[in-house]
C-alpha cells in the first residue's frame, strides 16, 4: 500500500502541472489587463508603467508563469491586484466558513441519500421506491441558483423562518444556534444535487450486491433480512459511493460558488466569484489550484478507502 501512495503521488506532480499551465495560459488569454481595472485612470503613462512593472506584469508570461510557480511551491500565492494582500491571507480568513458549509452538506447528504437507497433497494417497485425515484430525478435536474431562490422566498421571505442570507446577526454575539440557523439554507441547497446523486447511485449498487449469490446462502441459512442486508451486502455496495464521495470534495466548491454568492456566505465560493468580476487572477489561481489538489486528495481517499471495503483489491 505504502508504495502504491508513492508512486500515486508522484504521478500527481506533473497532474498539478499540467493544470497550473492551462489555468495560467487562460487567465493570460483572456482580454483586458487585470491590473489596469485597479488602476486610477487618471494617472499619467509613466506611473501605470510603473505600477505594472511592479506586478511583473511587463514580463513575458514564461517568466511571469515560473515566478509564480516559484512562489506557489514555498505556499506563496501572490498578492491580490485589488486588495493587496497576501492571497493565502484571505483563502485562510474564508477557509473555515467554507468548508463548515462543506461539512454539513455532505453529512445532510450522507445520512438522507445512503438511508433512503437502501431501502428502496430492498423494497424496489413500492410507491416509495417510485416516489423517491422521482424526487432524485427532480434533484439531479433542478438548478442550485433556481432552489436557493425559491427557498429563498418561500422560507425566508413570506414564512420568516430563516435569514435572508449572512453567517450570523449583525450586531449579535457569537452562537452556535445562530450560526446553525444561518446555515441551514445553504447546506439544504448545497446537499440537494449530491443528495440526488447519491440516492441513486446507492439504490443501484445495492440492487446489484443483493442479487448476488453470496447473499441468497446468506438468506438461505436463515440470518434476519436486517443482518443479510447491512453485515453483508453493504459494505460491498459501498464501493462504488466511494467514488462519489470523494469526487464530492472538489465539486462542493464548485456549488458553493452560486450559493455562496446568493446566500451571502462569506467563503472562497464567494471570493472565487468577486476574482473573476474583479479580473484578480492571483486570487483565481489559488483557488484553481486548491479544487485541483482536492480532486487529487479525494481519488487517492477512494483507492484507500477500496482496499478496507473489499480485502480483495490489493495494490
Amino acid at each position: 500500500m505504502f508504495n502504491y501512495l508513492l508512486r500515486r503521488l508522484i504521478t500527481v506532480i506533473p497532474i498539478l502541472l499540467g493544470i497550473s499551465i492551462i489555468s495560467f495560459a487562460i487567465m493570460q488569454a483572456a482580454p483586458g489587463n487585470p491590473a489596469v481595472m485597479t488602476m486610477d485612470p487618471t494617472i499619467s503613462a509613466e506611473a501605470r508603467a510603473r505600477q505594472l512593472e511592479a506586478l511583473g506584469l511587463n514580463d513575458p508570461i514564461p517568466v511571469q508563469y515560473v515566478k509564480w510557480l516559484s512562489g506557489v511551491v514555498r505556499g506563496d500565492f501572490g498578492l491580490s491586484y485589488t486588495q493587496r494582500r497576501p492571497v493565502m491571507e484571505m483563502i485562510l480568513e474564508r477557509l473555515p466558513n467554507t468548508l463548515l458549509l462543506m461539512l454539513v452538506a455532505t453529512i445532510l447528504a450522507m445520512l438522507v441519500s445512503i438511508p433512503i437507497g437502501i431501502y428502496q433497494a430492498r423494497k424496489r417497485g413500492s410507491a416509495l421506491d417510485y416516489g423517491a425515484t422521482v424526487f432524485s430525478f427532480a434533484g439531479l435536474a433542478m438548478p442550485n441558483f433556481w432552489l436557493a431562490m425559491m427557498l429563498i422566498m418561500l422560507l425566508s421571505v413570506q414564512m420568516g423562518w430563516f435569514p435572508v442570507g449572512g453567517v450570523s446577526t449583525l450586531g449579535a454575539d457569537f452562537s452556535i444556534l445562530d450560526r446553525l440557523h444561518h446555515l441551514i439554507l445553504p447546506a439544504l441547497v448545497l446537499a440537494t444535487s449530491d443528495m440526488a446523486a447519491l440516492t441513486r447511485y446507492t439504490r443501484s449498487s445495492m440492487i446489484d450486491v443483493l442479487n448476488q449469490d453470496y447473499i441468497r446462502t446468506a438468506r438461505a441459512k436463515g440470518l434476519v433480512e436486517r443482518t443479510v442486508v447491512y453485515r453483508h451486502g453493504l459494505r460491498n455496495g459501498l464501493i462504488p459511493i466511494v467514488t462519489i464521495f470523494a469526487l464530492m470534495l472538489p465539486t462542493m466548491i464548485g456549488g458553493s460558488v452560486i450559493v455562496e454568492t446568493i446566500f451571502s456566505w462569506p467563503g472562497i465560493g464567494r471570493m472565487f466569484i468577486s476574482a473573476v468580476f474583479e479580473r484578480d487572477y492571483p486570487v483565481i489561481m489559488a483557488i484553481t489550484m486548491i479544487a485541483a489538489v482536492l480532486t487529487v486528495i479525494g481519488n487517492l481517499i477512494a483507492d484507500i478507502c477500496y482496499a478496507l471495503l473489499d480485502p480483495r483489491i490489493e495494490y
